[in-house]
């Protein structure tokens, strides 16, 4: 029997050694690195006769796919996937999937704590607090004006696995929601018990808005100057999706300005960002450091579902989450 050859690219979690006993008694070789600043040649060396790659930052572009020789599955460790040239994977016959619903709950947790957070100037009362712990008395003055949570309405964009959940959360609060989503079938619609708008209108109706779509050709930058200028000088955003999905200029320039009240951002272009980042340091955008997806519990749960992909791949069936179509074996 030929033995499988799966290798893991990089990866986040300690060690690798709960996959090794997963995998102990199948006809296997499993090799683990951490490639994601690795030149092009050293990529190649160690990928090249791999036959299912785990993937999490390492980016797979048509050149690295151009030179996978036995490559039948690709596996991103992750909801994104846009570190994964798809249509050079589909031309040379490699199957990719990814793990859309390891994390759903904590992203959602994760935009409704910044949505809080921003709301209810969080940072500006922790001023407050060291402010009068040194003058013993309580001063709010650099708190300012804050609005009630509930009777607002909120404007999700992107109404997948994650902004549906955030949709339900809302309604908890007494928040009224909006969408835009143009994907979202007639038929899901209904099930949430929403109407998709024009994405003008969510931004210059919503009092907060918060980001879910994937990032594609099409969400790259779909947040920029002309769609903050939209949005009430009252209101807020947040993005915990991918951070090229909001033009990190134009949202610097908007929170100065005050064309917008402030932001939450957890994911950026680059990461981690730079010192010299254009929204770090502006006193009213929060960011934190892409941790929407982590809890020991999604931490778990990825593990598993990739695990599942292996061995359903060495069963000869189809991962759970396909994102391309393979009409034929290589």
């Amino acid at each position: 029997m030929k033995t499988t050859k799966i290798v893991v690219t990089d990866y986040i979690e300690p060690d690798l050694e709960w996959e090794r006993k997963q995998l102990a008694g199948s006809a296997v070789t499993f090799e683990e690195y951490q490639l994601k600043f690795a030149p092009l040649p050293d990529l190649l060396a160690r990928l090249g006769d791999a036959d299912v790659l785990v993937v999490n930052m390492v980016k797979m572009s048509r050149e690295v796919i151009e030179n996978l020789h036995s490559c039948k599955l690709i596996i991103r460790h992750g909801v994104g996937y846009d570190n994964v040239d798809v249509p050079a994977a589909t031309e040379h016959g490699v199957q990719v999937c990814y793990v859309p619903d390891y994390c759903r709950e904590e992203v959602a947790e994760q935009a409704m704590m910044l949505l809080l957070t921003c709301r209810r100037k969080f940072t500006k009362q922790q001023e407050s607090l060291e402010v009068s712990v040194k003058k013993g008395q309580w001063d709010f003055s650099a708190v300012g004006a804050i609005r009630r949570f509930s009777g607002t309405t909120a404007g999700i964009v992107g109404c997948g696995r994650i902004g549906s959940l955030v949709v339900q959360m809302l309604r908890g609060f007494g928040i009224e929601v909006m969408v835009h989503d143009p994907y979202l079938s007639e038929r899901r619609q209904s099930e949430l018990g929403i109407r998709c708008m024009p994405l003008e209108q969510v931004l210059g109706e919503a009092d907060m808005v918060t980001i879910h779509p994937a990032l594609t050709h099409e969400t790259k930058y779909m947040i920029g100057e002309r769609e903050l200028r939209m949005m009430k000088p009252t209101a807020i955003i947040v993005n915990t999706a991918r951070g090229a999905i909001v033009n990190a200029d134009a949202l610097a320039k908007a929170c100065k300005e005050g064309w917008i009240a402030g932001a939450g951002i957890d994911v950026f272009e680059k990461e981690p960002p730079d010192e010299t980042f254009v929204l770090r340091g502006i006193p009213n955008i929060i960011l934190t450091p892409h941790l929407a997806w982590y809890s020991e519990d999604a931490g778990v749960s990825i593990r598993e579902k990739i695990m599942e992909d292996i061995k359903r791949f060495l069963e000869g069936r189809q991962p759970r989450f396909p994102i391309n179509t393979i009409n034929a074996k290589r």
